[in-house]
Parts: structure tokens; sequence; C-alpha cells
């Protein structure tokens, strides 16, 4: 609880905060006119063994000091470069007619490297690093030599520069410039038919995978719990976001917002069809449906966290849906909808940030997300996929906290969900809806 008082500190006190960052800023004003500001080092400025470039991680500091160690050595974002010039990312560019290499164009170097301008790279820089420190925590060469000084504030690498990916909220947004997109930047499905993988996210299991490289409170034991819940809101309303934004450009309609496997899956006789047997609802057959897995498991958190909040959602969402299950959708509609329902799902993002996560509610959402296999599965292999995420992201932080006596048997029956994603045309929601229905039987 001490944990959502703070957060609810930092909403409702926001001219506190601007008037510290000012005065933080206007102090070190003369400091800051001295070196290059808001400019970019490159990963190596952070390598050194008593910075971030440690072998084994340290425990007497409050950050683990082998960070580049780890990125180095095991984050795919330190090869992110380097995969533009493998042979697909080669054919991709041929399909797409590129007139330069991928390891040259703007639309692939956009997030397969920290691709700044010329005026904000100090000569340390080098674009062939990839996806480096600074692509998330922002250019360094404001706050490089000052933030491991002495009473040096967070705040204060902040009015700096330093992106605040401490925020829950600003953190997933971070991650989604580029594994959703942004006004900047985006995958489109002429770049899905190339040959680009589609695009998903979920920012607790992402971030598991990275692998980890900071240090989690321990006051908050169920912090994966929030990141999880968080990081789905932020989702959804940065998805809004990008449709309302594609729906207002010439380019639309966009096909990438449809579920991809509505039309690109395995053909098998009219008989053997779970599609057909599930219906078209709200669609004509033919019509590619809206891709809402973003929000399918989501809904049922907010039913335990905001009931109202989750219906107001809910309804925007079903109409946004109708509009754009439509053969030609009407573009005014579908941008007014989709940005109406981006704004409530940052506010509910706000209110699941400041949420006392618990045992109880943890529990009570694994429950929830088994006793509604049959709808979820039934939506198609993204929700599906969002849902085997969830399990795992929620039954983790149980597991760690509660020490269940099925913990060895959730975590096959977890692993048995993904087995069943791996291939998307040969997905069947019943044999998914089984496999996830056995939760409620291992759950206390």
């Amino acid at each position: 609880m001490a944990r959502a008082h703070g957060h609810a500190r930092l909403i409702i006190t926001p001219l506190l905060i601007a008037t510290s960052l000012y005065l933080v800023t206007a102090e070190l004003a003369q400091t800051v006119e001295s070196r290059p500001a808001f400019q970019y080092t490159g990963p190596g400025s952070c390598s050194a063994s008593a910075c971030h470039g440690s072998i084994q991680p340290r425990t007497e500091t409050s950050v683990n000091q082998n960070e580049y160690s780890v990125w180095v050595t095991q984050d795919k974002h330190a090869r992110a470069f380097s995969a533009l010039s493998s042979p697909l990312s080669q054919r991709m560019a041929r399909n797409l007619g590129l007139k330069q290499s991928p390891e040259a164009a703007a639309q692939c170097l956009n997030c397969h490297a920290l691709d700044v301008p010329a005026t904000q790279r100090t000569h340390t820089f080098d674009l062939t690093d990839g996806v480096t420190c600074e692509s998330c925590h922002g250019p360094a060469a404001a706050w490089l030599g000052e933030h491991t000084a002495r009473n040096w504030r967070h705040e204060q690498s902040v009015a700096r520069g330093m992106y605040d990916t401490k925020d829950l909220t600003r953190r997933p947004e971070k991650c989604l410039s580029c594994h959703l997109g942004n006004a900047e930047k985006s995958v489109n499905h002429e770049m899905l038919a190339a040959g680009h993988p589609l695009l998903t996210f979920e920012l607790d299991s992402y971030s598991a995978v990275m692998p980890r490289h900071w240090k989690t409170p321990q006051k908050d034991a169920w912090l994966d719990v929030r990141t999880w819940s968080v990081g789905q809101a932020v989702q959804l309303r940065e998805t809004l976001a990008q449709l309302a934004r594609r729906a207002r450009s010439q380019s639309w309609p966009e096909y990438a917002e449809l579920d991809c496997y509505s039309c690109h899956h395995a053909l098998v006789r009219p008989e053997e069809s779970w599609r057909q047997q599930s219906g078209f609802a709200g669609r004509r057959p033919g019509t590619p449906p809206w891709d809402a897995a973003q929000y399918a498991v989501l809904l049922l958190l907010l039913e335990e966290v905001n009931p109202e909040g989750a219906t107001q959602l809910d309804t925007g969402l079903k109409q946004l849906s109708a509009q754009m299950n439509q053969l030609i959708p009407e573009r005014d509609q579908v941008a007014a909808s989709a940005s109406r329902s981006s704004q409530l799902s940052g506010v509910l993002a706000r209110q699941l940030q400041a949420f006392p996560y618990d045992q109880a509610t943890t529990l009570r959402m694994l429950r929830k997300i088994s006793a509604s296999a049959g709808p979820l599965s039934n939506q198609g292999e993204r929700t599906a996929e969002q849902a085997a995420m969830a399990m795992n992201s929620l039954f983790l932080p149980y597991a760690r906290n509660q020490h269940p006596a099925s913990e060895a048997q959730m975590r096959e029956l977890i692993d048995g969900l993904y087995k069943q994603l791996a291939n998307p045309s040969a997905y069947n929601p019943r044999r998914f809806a089984e496999q996830l229905q056995k939760a409620k039987q291992l759950l206390p």
C-alpha cells in the first residue's frame, strides 16, 4: 500500500515536481551550457567496470553495475543493427524495392539503431551499436558525469534529458515506440508482406527475456503484476492512438490494424474449420476483423480494479470494433472512437499503476483468465498469445511469494500454452482452451 500511496503523490503533485525540476535546471544551467546538452555518447561511455561494465552484479550498490555487460552479451537489442545484414532483411529490402541497403534505410534504422541527427552525436557515437543504452535511457552527454555523484537525484538527470524508465507508464511507451510504432515509425502491412515479423509485446514478459538488468524494489512484492497491468493499459492506449493517426492519414485503410490470421491461415475442409464454426459475429463473412487482442485480457483485470472504467472502455471498444469491421470503415468515426478510448486507457493506466496489488488480486486474475478460456481462445491466436503471456506474468510472482504446491504443474501448463502457439496455422482454440482451463484445478 505504501508504494501505491507513493505513486498517488506523484500523480497529484505535478506542480511541485515541475517546480523542483525547474529550480534544479536553473541552478545547473551554467554547467549544462559548458557541455553538449542532449547529445548521444554511445554505449562505450557506460562500459567501464566501475560504472556499468562489471562482469558480476554488485550487491552493495543501488544498481547491479553489470548492465552494459548483460546488454552486450545477452540482450538482442545489441544485435538489432547486425540483423539488418541477414538474408531475411536483404530479401525484405528487395521485396520493398528499397533503393538503399537495410543498413542505410531510414525505415529500418528507425528501430534497429539509434538513428539520431548528426548534430546530436558525439565523437564516440556509433550507429552500428544497434539499440543501445541511450535508446531507452535518453541522451547521456548532459548527465553522464554527474549522475553518479553523491546527492545527485534522479530528477536532476531527467531534467537533463534522461528518459524516466522508473515511471511504469512511460517505460512501456518507450518500448512500444518500436514494438508497436508511433508517429515517426511503424511496421505496416507492406512491410509485413515483405517478410517483417509480426509485432507482439507484453511489458513484463519482454522485460524478463530482455533480460532484466535492473534491481527491483524489495518493498513491492507484486511489482511484476503491476508492471504487467500497466503495460497492458499503455499498450492499448498506444495501439488506439496509432489507429487514430492512421485513420486520419491518406494511406488508410491500413491492413496491419486487422487480425492477420483471419486471412493468413492454413486452409482446411469446411467441416474442420473452427473459424467458420465460430461464425462472424458483427461482420460479414470474409471481412477481416479488427485485431482486438490488446484489450481482451485487460478488461478482465479492469473488472477487478475499476468496474465502471471497464464498462466504459468495453462500450467504447465494441463501438470501435463495429466501425472497423465494416467493409469500408468510416475514417472520421474510427479516428474519433479510437481517440476517446485511447484517452480513457491512459487514465486507467495511471489507476492501475497506483493500485495496491496483492496475493488475492493476483490469484483472482489467474482464475478469471482460466475461467474465460473459451471466449479468449475463440478470439484467435493473437488473443490466445496475450492470455498465455498474462498467465506467465501473473503466476511467476504468485509462485515466488506463495510457493504453491502446484508450481511445477502450473509451469508445465504454461509451457504447454506457448507450445500451442508455436505454429499459427496449427492453432486450435478447443485444445488451447482445454489446456488453459486446467489451471482452475491447479490453483487454490
